[in-house]
């Protein structure tokens, strides 16, 4: 008879799920999913509402990464009223872009991903997270940590309007300017953040890469697996998280497909399952082949791992030295070790702040020209950037005023969504034998989730916004004798 362990709630993630984890006759793992039983309907609150209250609206949808959502529905009402910011509007949003991928993945790996390594993996629960990072690293590091977070925050709040749910983006540009005293203040912060990425990897060298449990941990097997891997690249195919070219590589590293955001629909179909409020998007020309692996599976990954794969090199000096390092040590391009988001993370960090130190070292940035008057009839666009957990997609369609008619959200988290489910399964099986579990074990299986960084929150909606309930009745042999549906 099949036994079934559940994981409720996962910890240290934004929004809910549960694990479920179905054991075999003898004890070992025959199949494991992750299970997001809450749904949002963003996309049906969408329709009727003027297109230009997108950027307010849908920052709602998180409280942790509500400027992704912010700038990707500005760039897509940008494109929906045929308009480009202004150069310095786009300096301005690129500004306080970086300064949040580098805020956010500096949360993720001191609060979220991090515990796992520098507490320990098996470590008692209570100590898993940041407190027990601090006792580990010390007070004053702690004080660094909460430093560049505020001073990242400062920036975001005095550009964006708020820090949580920012208001700035208007179509065609930004609400506030920047003067020449705020330059110079937010300049030291951008160098102090420089410093504070650098300091955070060499805290990775320290805690991890000298340590060869956890080594063996983040090149182990259990913890890889092979798909596709897409990101936002520039012209030289360098790592951009505000705009460029979608670039997706094969698991051997190959191009597969570069396209601009509005063709996206071409590259890109959702896959539905039963068992979960979150869709499960694939590569429409290879097609949904299930929770597979390889080159002949629709599936692909985003976040910061896979837009290193993807690219050719960071954008910036120092991030690309840190960037060969990684590859080196791992044995090349690409890297399919999930487990190495965390080290890719703090990598983007590094090249988030280096870009607040040159666009804030660039003076025309203080220009007072910060937006195009928009002056043709709104019809439909498609805005991306690259949010921290990976490729971000919203898309508007309009009536000739202006009024949405139809709007599409793939957030990151369901890009990574079928990625997600295969990596814990595979970390399930390989840690749960012969019917034994322990907490900490259970803790290894979480593990496989949380180097994705994932949104539930953002993740779970549906179109045209209904809930279906399904009930599924099974025997004891896991044979399905009946199923109701409301």
């Amino acid at each position: 008879m099949t036994q079934r362990i559940t994981i409720d709630p996962i910890t240290r993630l934004e929004g809910h799920g549960k694990i479920e984890i179905f054991l075999d006759d003898k004890g070992n793992v025959d199949r494991a999913i992750l299970q997001v039983p809450e749904l949002r309907g963003f996309e049906q609150f969408a329709v009727g509402r003027p297109v230009e209250e997108m950027p307010r609206i849908t920052p709602r949808i998180c409280g942790v990464c509500p400027t992704a959502h912010h700038m990707a529905s500005t760039k897509a009402v940008d494109a929906v009223f045929h308009v480009e910011p202004t150069p310095t509007a786009r300096k301005i949003r690129e500004l306080i872009y970086n300064t949040f991928m580098m805020e956010d993945h500096t949360l993720h790996f001191f609060f979220l991903g991090g515990p796992d390594f520098v507490v320990g993996p098996q470590a008692p629960a209570a100590e898993r997270n940041i407190l027990g990072v601090i006792g580990k690293v010390g007070l004053e590091i702690g004080g660094k940590v909460i430093r560049v977070r505020r001073e990242c925050r400062d920036i975001i709040n005095y550009l964006a309007g708020k820090v949580i749910h920012p208001v700035c983006g208007l179509p065609g540009g930004v609400s506030k300017g920047l003067d020449e005293e705020h330059r110079l203040q937010f300049l030291e912060t951008a160098k102090f953040a420089v410093e504070f990425a650098q300091f955070a990897l060499q805290i990775f060298d320290d805690v991890v890469l000298k340590n060869k449990e956890y080594v063996s941990l983040v090149v182990g097997d259990a913890y890889k697996i092979k798909t596709y891997y897409m990101g936002l690249v520039d012209d030289k195919n360098k790592v951009n998280f505000y705009d460029g070219a979608v670039r997706v590589v094969t698991p051997e590293g190959k191009e597969f497909a570069r396209f601009r955001p509005h063709e996206y629909l071409e590259h890109i179909a959702e896959h539905v399952e039963p068992w979960s409020y979150i869709k499960f998007p694939f590569l429409k020309k290879v097609g949904w082949k299930g929770f597979t692996e390889g080159s002949d599976s629709g599936v692909y990954r985003v976040a910061p791992l896979a837009r290193l794969n993807a690219s050719d090199g960071m954008a910036t000096p120092l991030a690309h030295k840190e960037h060969d390092r990684m590859y080196e040590t791992l044995g090349g391009k690409p890297v399919h070790n999930t487990l190495a988001f965390h080290w890719a993370r703090l990598i983007e960090a590094l090249q988030a702040a280096e870009a607040m130190v040159m666009l804030l070292e660039d003076k025309s940035i203080t220009d007072t020209n910060i937006r195009t008057i928009p002056t043709q009839t709104p019809t439909k666009g498609v805005g991306i950037v690259e949010a921290p957990r990976g490729t971000l997609i919203h898309h508007y369609k309009t009536d000739e005023k202006g009024i949405v008619e139809e709007a599409n959200l793939i957030v990151a988290t369901v890009n990574n969504a079928a990625a997600i489910n295969m990596s814990i399964e595979k970390a399930a099986k390989a840690f749960i034998k012969n019917g034994k579990v322990s907490e900490g074990l259970l803790n290894l299986a979480e593990m496989a989730f949380r180097p994705y960084d994932p949104c539930h929150a953002c993740g779970t909606h549906a179109l045209p916004g209904d809930m279906p309930l399904v009930i599924n009745i099974y025997d004891r042999n896991g044979e399905l004798v009946q199923q109701l549906k409301r």
